[in-house]
């Protein structure tokens, strides 16, 4: 599989499942720069060794940007031609957006109709969420429902979308 180098590619999968992997696979097989956005925050030593371990995968020939809650702004500052841009996770950053009290569809919609203007490749990964039970507390359900109306909208705009599931890729669309 390779990356288209000029349009957006979106990977989904559970936890554990190898999307992180895969993306940045597709990146490294690229040949672009590769520009690696975090927008996971550390809150705890879990979080920490999480971060710690994709570092360390990545190794030293990313550069990294952290930025929680300005994805639209850092996309359109970071891609270019001769670079691919890997963000991971809308589903962290989807909660980021609800602990700080923003208007998550809004900014989701924002960052749906950005992507067609951006150059270069954009590879975003997210967590498929919707596919367990009902959540028995109302902000776990509105987070369910908050990913799943995004993850259909970049879907919708993405020239391709994986599925990973066991480190196994299947492709959706593309």
């Amino acid at each position: 599989m390779s990356l288209n180098r000029s349009g957006t590619t979106f990977v989904l999968g559970g936890a554990r499942s190898g999307k992180s992997a895969h993306a940045e696979r597709l990146i490294i097989d690229s040949g672009l720069e590769a520009v690696y956005v975090a927008t996971g925050r550390s809150f705890d030593q879990e979080m920490d060794e999480r971060i710690r371990q994709h570092k360390q995968r990545r190794g030293g020939s990313w550069r990294t940007i952290e930025e929680p809650l300005a994805l639209v702004d850092v996309l359109q500052e970071q891609s270019g031609e001769d670079r691919a841009v890997l963000v991971d996770c809308l589903t962290l950053w989807v909660t980021n957006l609800m602990m700080e009290e923003r208007d998550v569809d809004a900014e989701a919609l924002q960052l749906a109709d950005c992507l067609g203007g951006l150059g270069g490749a954009i590879v975003l990964v997210s967590n498929e969420v919707g596919l367990g039970i009902v959540p028995e507390n109302r902000m776990a359900r509105e987070f369910r429902d908050h990913a799943g109306r995004l993850h259909q909208m970049i879907a919708e705009k993405a020239d391709e979308v994986y599925l990973i599931a066991a480190g196994l890729p299947l492709k959706m669309k593309g």
